[in-house]
């Protein structure tokens, strides 16, 4: 049954592709795979769970694109593919508002990596995928990483948030930062679904909001790009905080690598008021 339902999948996608005018060689690649899918004497979910992409890859007229897509849709029960083009979305039109990025490379794009969004190909130009594509050299995936960074931060409103009148006491902060990382791992907060870095839609982003002392705060793993390129996501705290008064802003909390704090949990841009709170703290231990 489910090499039926794939089929019927991979032909519904040749439809709307055909039907949206894109290149007749994207179209008959998927007839062609659907045909296979048909002739197979046993179910592509066995493929999938044994032999996984590469599997699927080796299959006559099934490329690593499309295995993807049996893939996701083997596990998931959907394949984002169809589900974009129903919607009227070409990714080829979209990845080729990129500067670099013209008909024959977009379409590289999207067969070699499965990608449709930008969102998508914002996770490959940062995992190494992206790099690995031919005609991707170092520079070019560092500009588009760039105007992916700039054109998501445009498209996701947020307000600018500017430095309190009124700050927020250090000690409160780590206390926070404290509270969030034992939480978080011990697997007590809920979790929510960011959109970049997250291919699958997952909910694994901890969130927590506490008050303290006449603060409200939101606290959460950094998921920025540079968070994900030093390997730091879980160690990054990014606290939201405002009060009554209207006073707002935000504060990202690291683990220190070097100097006086190495290993101490550090508010950045309050390094100064950060050492003085580790070194009066030790001063009334040594005290007690």
């Amino acid at each position: 049954m489910v090499n039926k339902e794939v089929s019927d999948r991979l032909r519904e996608i040749a439809r709307l592709l055909e039907e949206q005018r894109a290149n007749p060689f994207r179209s008959t690649a998927y007839l062609r795979a659907a045909i296979t899918i048909d002739e197979l004497d046993r179910p592509v979910s066995d493929f999938v769970e044994k032999e996984g992409i590469d599997g699927l890859d080796a299959l006559p007229g099934i490329g690593a694109g499309i295995a993807r897509s049996i893939c996701e849709y083997v596990t998931t029960g959907r394949m984002s593919r169809l589900d974009s083009l129903r919607t009227g979305h070409d990714p080829i039109e979209l990845f080729e508002q990129i500067p670099g990025i013209g008909p024959t490379l977009a379409h590289r794009l999207i067969e070699t990596l499965h990608v449709d969004t930008l969102e998508e190909l914002e996770i490959a130009a940062h995992d190494g995928r992206l790099a690995a594509v031919p005609g991707f050299s170092r520079n070019k995936t560092e500009m588009i990483q760039a105007w992916l960074d700039r054109i998501l931060g445009y498209r996701r409103p947020r307000k600018r948030l500017q430095a309190p009148a009124v700050e927020v006491p250090i000690e409160l902060l780590l206390e926070i930062d404290f509270l969030y990382l034992t939480k978080a791992d011990e697997e007590e907060l809920p979790k929510i679904a960011p959109r970049r870095f997250n291919p699958s839609g997952e909910a694994w982003l901890p969130i927590m909001h506490k008050t303290r002392s006449g603060w409200h705060f939101t606290a959460l793993y950094s998921n920025t790009p540079r968070a994900h390129q030093l390997n730091q996501v879980k160690d990054w705290v990014v606290i939201y905080f405002y009060d009554d008064q209207h006073h707002e802003g935000q504060y990202t909390v690291v683990t220190e690598t070097k100097g006086p704090l190495q290993g101490k949990r550090v508010v950045r841009g309050r390094e100064r008021e950060c050492r003085e709170y580790y070194a009066q703290r030790s001063s009334a231990l040594n005290a007690g």
